[in-house]
């Protein structure tokens, strides 16, 4: 499982477990220290005490002379001296004995056969141990929690800068030419690099955007010049009267080409620029009339393949859309759907803020619907010379006007298309 922390709490957490495992490691230390110097030192007066007692004592035929804190027993003794049953069953060396709250420091030698035992009270002095531990957890968890401050504090002075920086890059005038640069305003060092390399990037992205505003303003230019021919050659054509039923027929077919045409340049434009105030001032339209629009224009097409159209107009908000995105959404489902239908019918139904077109043509898996959005992505039943842009350029519009298409099965086959329009729309004047 991946460890998602922001990099702030990292560091912090990296500083208190730092601090945790060295001063952990100083506090057992010391407990570990302060054990084994006692051991020692405690072992090596208790021997002391008891070579002089058996030499300076029990050798001449006297009581040992003890003090008051101190008691000797033997395994040959008598009385006050005689070992006790609990202690006979300690090993050779040093030991901690306690009884009842009271606690011992025991000595325990063997010489010629007998077992000698010197005992030292040392409740004093486990107590002031006892202390001294305290003390040295106390320091512990007060280091922790320092830790943990001062990890606070030093991660946010350390984070400072990349959220600086992160908040320069997502600011909206780093896109615009005459941006300053970031990599000025910070040193030398790891985020200076960082903010360099997205100076680099940033002016690589200045320029493809410059070539793509150059190129889109030059299509726009050099396209709507013969676009504009094609129209005015149209309706000059239409008007004259010796043009025969099927002439006319190919003219109107002209015609509506070079509208949608015209149409789709202006959309491809407008997609290049993605600005929401440009798009505003377009030309706006109620849904209602593009779908009459578009409605009459494709009804020709679709019964000419034999196909029935069904138009269910409804009684959709009376709010006004960017026209050219509109069209484009609507005009680009319905040539799909004719495109990919062979027989039976195609329906365009109006609803209060968005629309359905639905068909009975050959349908998409389940599996496959989702990558149908995506550019490039033809259906299974691929006709035709198509690019599969159709349905991206739906997509890319929807995000643009924060509209939703989404795509489902059509009884017994086919696809429907729904639309939602209620991200962006204009009250009707």
């Amino acid at each position: 499982m991946e460890f998602k922390q922001s990099l702030a709490r990292r560091i912090l957490i990296a500083f208190v477990l730092m601090t945790a495992l060295v001063g952990g490691t100083f506090a057992v230390g010391i407990i570990e220290v302060v054990h084994v110097i006692e051991e020692q030192l405690i072992s090596r007066d208790l021997n002391n005490e008891l070579t002089r007692v058996l030499t300076q004592n029990i050798a001449q035929g006297r009581t040992p002379s003890l003090d008051s804190d101190t008691r000797f027993y033997s395994s040959d003794g008598h009385g006050p001296y005689a070992l006790p049953e609990d202690l006979a069953g300690l090993k050779l060396g040093f030991h901690e004995v306690f009884e009842g709250e009271n606690s011992y420091h025991a000595l325990v030698r063997e010489i010629d056969g007998r077992r000698y035992v010197m005992l030292q009270d040392q409740s004093d002095f486990e107590a002031r141990e006892q202390v001294l531990y305290r003390v040295v957890m106390v320091g512990f968890g007060i280091s922790v929690v320092l830790a943990l401050l001062l990890g606070w504090l030093l991660a946010r002075k350390v984070i400072e800068p990349v959220v600086r920086l992160a908040g320069q890059v997502r600011h909206r005038d780093q896109l615009l030419g005459m941006a300053p640069p970031l990599a000025p305003d910070y040193a030398s060092d790891e985020v200076g690099q960082l903010a360099q390399a997205f100076d680099d990037t940033l002016g690589r992205l200045h320029d493809v955007l410059n070539r793509e505003r150059l190129f889109t303003s030059d299509v726009s230019h050099e396209l709507r010049t013969p676009l504009m021919v094609l129209a005015t050659s149209c309706e000059l054509l239409a008007e004259n009267p010796s043009l025969d039923a099927r002439g006319r027929t190919q003219v109107e077919r002209i015609a509506r080409a070079t509208e949608e045409m015209r149409d789709l340049v202006q959309t491809f434009l407008m997609l290049a620029r993605s600005q929401r105030d440009e798009a505003s001032v377009a030309p706006q339209a109620s849904l209602s009339s593009v779908a009459d629009d578009l409605a009459s224009q494709w009804r020709g097409a679709i019964e000419y393949k034999g196909l029935r159209f069904e138009y269910q107009p409804g009684q959709p908000q009376e709010r006004c859309y960017n026209a050219s995105f509109l069209r484009s959404v609507l005009g680009n489902l319905l040539r799909n759907a004719l495109h990919y239908t062979d027989s039976g019918s195609i329906r365009l139904v109006l609803k209060d803020d968005g629309f359905v077109v639905e068909d009975s043509g050959v349908g998409i898996p389940e599996e496959d619907r989702e990558a149908m959005f995506r550019p490039f992505v033809r259906g299974p039943a691929r006709r035709g010379d198509g690019l599969g842009l159709g349905l991206s350029l739906v997509q890319r519009i929807c995000d643009n006007q924060g509209w939703t298409v989404s795509l489902s099965a059509s009884q017994p086959t086919g696809c429907r298309f729904e639309v939602d329009l209620k991200g962006n729309a204009n009250p009707s004047s």
